[in-house]
């Protein structure tokens, strides 16, 4: 089953699931799953709410909806930037369900390059220390699809886009995930997409931010897809946010009250 796939969300929501294991790079638990449903079965990953580890500022108990959330607003844009997920129930009480999404090999989205500025087809991140008092330059590619990824972030206020979560599959399509830390009311955005900072959103990003700004009003319907997941503070920051991009026609450039890039950044 693709991420594509209108039958996806049912089946996370409604199927089986059973555990296979548990993905051990993950800060939070985070375990492999199969999910079968009428004769269909996906690979998924579920995030059970009791395996999150507090942090000091998201409250306890809220990053598998702000999971769910950011997968809403993705699909609200029309370009299908999250794999689909849903908040239910499992083996370890309620949670996040992903549709687990492989990857396509050798697709580079991240370099590290001698030099002070990107070549043609890249955007400069800036500079990392690479060992033994040498920096190199980070960048990431200059590609649509992050480009996209770029304004989602920004609306959901991603605090943390690390390279790791950046998944290009076959078919030339590109899906972001972990997204619990997402939606706070101060602004956090922190992520290796800052390439475009300062520059002017496309067109195309013009008109979907426009459509999420009347699908986000009070009776927008996704408005009401968010209600039950995050807060009403956290919903009209996410609306005061678009509101921003609208206005200035321009993808944000770092606040400097918060560090601008996730660490590790991969």
């Amino acid at each position: 089953m693709t991420a594509a796939d209108p039958a996806a969300a049912v089946l996370l929501a409604e199927g089986e699931l059973t555990v296979r294991g548990r993905i051990r790079e993950a800060s939070n638990a985070a375990l492999y799953c199969t999910v079968t449903h009428e004769g269909r079965e996906a690979a998924c990953v579920y995030k059970p709410v009791a395996g999150e580890r507090p942090l000091w500022d998201f409250p306890d108990g809220t990053l598998a909806g702000r999971e769910v959330a950011a997968y809403e607003v993705s699909e609200a844009t029309g370009w299908g930037l999250v794999p689909p997920t849903v908040l239910r129930d499992g083996p370890y009480g309620e949670g996040m369900c992903q549709l687990w999404i492989e990857t396509a090999p050798g697709a580079e989205l991240l370099a590290l390059v001698d030099g002070e500025e990107p070549e043609p087809g890249w955007k400069a991140i800036g500079f990392a220390e690479v060992g033994e008092g040498r920096t190199a330059l980070l960048v990431h590619a200059d590609d649509e699809r992050l480009r996209r990824l770029a304004v989602l972030d920004a609306v959901i206020n991603n605090a943390d886009r690390k390279g790791g979560h950046l998944l290009p599959t076959a078919g030339n399509r590109l899906y972001g995930i972990d997204h619990g830390v997402t939606f706070n009311v101060e602004d956090k955005l922190r992520t290796l997409l800052w390439g475009w900072a300062g520059e002017p959103l496309t067109e195309e990003a013009l008109d979907v931010l426009k459509g999420l700004r009347k699908a986000l009003t009070d009776g927008g319907a996704l408005a009401a897809r968010l209600g039950p997941l995050i807060t009403p503070a956290e919903i009209d920051a996410t609306r005061t946010r678009v509101e921003s991009l609208i206005a200035t026609g321009t993808h944000p450039e770092p606040g400097g009250q918060w560090p601008a890039i996730p660490w590790p950044p991969v």
